[in-house]
């Protein structure tokens, strides 16, 4: 039983973002721009599919949107 307690504590994956921090969103589909690249970090939101989950809010958007983090980078 505490075997089992360590284990699930050493599998859980960290965001690499914080909430209120300004990333550069990059969609993964052509034909699908953002209208703003510079995006803020509204929620970090469970993994699904082995995938960290945000949920953004760009400047230039009237609406957040729940993006992977493979489609975040630090804003330079």
């Amino acid at each position: 039983m505490g075997a089992s307690r360590t284990l699930g504590v050493r599998s859980i994956t960290h965001h690499k973002f914080k909430v209120g921090e300004t990333v550069d969103f990059r969609p993964g589909r052509m034909g699908f721009p953002a209208a703003s690249r510079e995006c803020t970090i509204v929620r970090l939101l469970p993994v699904e599919a082995g995938r960290n989950l945000y949920r953004i809010k760009c400047a230039a958007e009237a609406f957040e949107r729940v993006v992977p983090e493979a489609q975040l980078t630090e804003r330079m």
